[in-house]
């Protein structure tokens, strides 16, 4: 039988969203940052990839340190850095002083992603919160696209709104735990990251994930611009259906859950994304962007989602999900370069294809990692515990004397001899 849902954990849902916030707003900070500043197309996406590496880099540092240092001060510098970071740099009209501010910034929101990551990993259900933690930062996004074409040009707005979604999240930082008791067994110090090889395996399938992911999105803005002849707002309303599709996507995600296992969804996902990349990228006309943009924004956090909850199961401290979601965080800020790049040496329609390729690639051994990790589809029947597939786990617990191993150590009961072992039937 399945274990009754537990209470969503809102402060974590609320750190994801600050975290990934970012990301989510990439093709508009890039765009008006080649607008309103003296960048170009490709040092605007330069820029925009310094934000997301610095993200990268928190999530590498403290991946494990979370334990160490407190959740609730952890989070609380990185929402710091973030308002100050995104802030500063919204307010700055030179160059050097955008830049300074979006990386620090980004390393803000890498720090806030990092300790909502090791606490997703803890809950009994982490692919139910990530799934929620979607679904907030997808709603906010798609309301900042909207709003900001109204609120003039320049380039400080998209990065204000990252910043005061950072203090506002401040106030349910109290919620979080403290510092964790700094007793622990030899043991447990030494050990090693479980699940090595399927983790090792994610870790470098990630970043070639994500940097597909946003070399299209960070050049999205400009598609629709440039090829399918839209205006900023109209743009933004593109953008704002399609999170708002993906909205719809994540809340059918989180409906069905685990039944179909990680690796259908994964790999599957993953083609069907491919094809949206291809035809994002070369639609030509407003009706097949606003097409390409929908189909492609209501799958990718479907497959997200999955994505989070498979690296948190590797784990139940969180360490996987960190270092997963560090890895994926490199390919997340090399996209707005290599889209660029691709694109002005290709064009948009060929950029598609070379990223549409990769996404078949690497949708391999994402797959194989699900199946191998109690991926699959989930057989009727099966017992569910605690919202993750279940862990061997060795528990030492003191004896006096030494227990032999039985063969037949869970046989029927009856009378036991004297001095026979506990369980052992005899």
């Amino acid at each position: 039988m399945f274990a009754p849902r537990t209470t969503l954990p809102w402060p974590v849902v609320a750190l994801f969203t600050a975290g990934y916030l970012a990301p989510y707003l990439l093709p508009t900070v890039v765009g008006r940052l080649d607008a309103g500043l003296p960048l170009s197309a490709t040092e605007a996406g330069a820029v925009g990839s310094a934000l997301l590496l610095g993200s990268a880099a928190a999530g590498f540092l403290l991946a494990s340190r979370v334990e160490r240092i407190g959740a609730r001060t952890l989070a609380r510098v990185g929402l710091t850095l973030a308002v100050l970071g995104y802030g500063g740099a919204a307010l700055a009209d030179g160059v050097t002083a955008v830049i300074a501010g979006a990386v620090l910034g980004g390393f803000g929101s890498g720090t806030v992603t990092t300790v909502a990551a090791t606490r997703i990993a803890a809950h009994p259900d982490p692919h139910r919160v990530s799934t929620a933690g979607l679904l907030g930062v997808s709603a906010l996004a798609g309301a900042v696209y909207l709003t900001v074409p109204h609120l003039g040009a320049g380039h400080g707005q998209p990065l204000a709104a990252i910043a005061l979604t950072a203090l506002a999240v401040w106030p349910l930082t109290g919620r979080l735990p403290g510092r964790a008791a700094p007793v622990r067994t030899r043991r447990e110090d030494r050990s090693r990251l479980p699940r090595l090889r399927a983790g090792l395996v994610l870790a470098a399938a990630m970043p070639c994930w994500s940097l597909v992911q946003n070399s299209l999105w960070g050049v999205s803005g400009r598609i629709g611009l440039t090829q399918a002849h839209l205006t900023e707002a109209g743009v933004g309303v593109v953008f704002a259906v399609a999170l708002g599709a993906g909205l719809t996507g994540v809340l059918g995600a989180g409906a069905l859950g685990t039944r179909l296992g990680r690796a259908v969804p994964i790999g599957a996902g993953t083609v069907l994304i491919a094809g949206c990349v291809v035809a994002s990228a070369s639609a030509t006309g407003p009706v097949s962007f606003a097409a390409g943009e929908i189909a492609w924004n209501t799958l990718y956090p479907i497959v997200l989602s999955y994505l989070i909850g498979l690296a948190a199961s590797l784990d139940p401290r969180g360490r996987w999900a960190v270092l997963v979601g560090s890895a994926s965080s490199l390919g997340t800020a090399a996209g707005p370069l290599t889209g660029s790049v691709l694109s002005a040496w290709a064009g948009f329609p060929v950029m598609g294809l070379l990223l549409g390729a990769g996404l078949l690639v690497v949708a391999v051994p994402m797959t194989a990692v699900a199946l191998r990790t109690g991926g699959g589809p989930r057989v009727a029947g099966s017992v569910r515990l605690r919202g993750r597939t279940p862990e061997p786990q060795v528990v030492e617990i003191p004896v006096e004397g030494s227990a032999v191993p039985v063969r037949d150590a869970y046989g029927t009961a009856g009378p036991r001899r004297a001095g026979a072992a506990p369980g052992s039937g005899a």
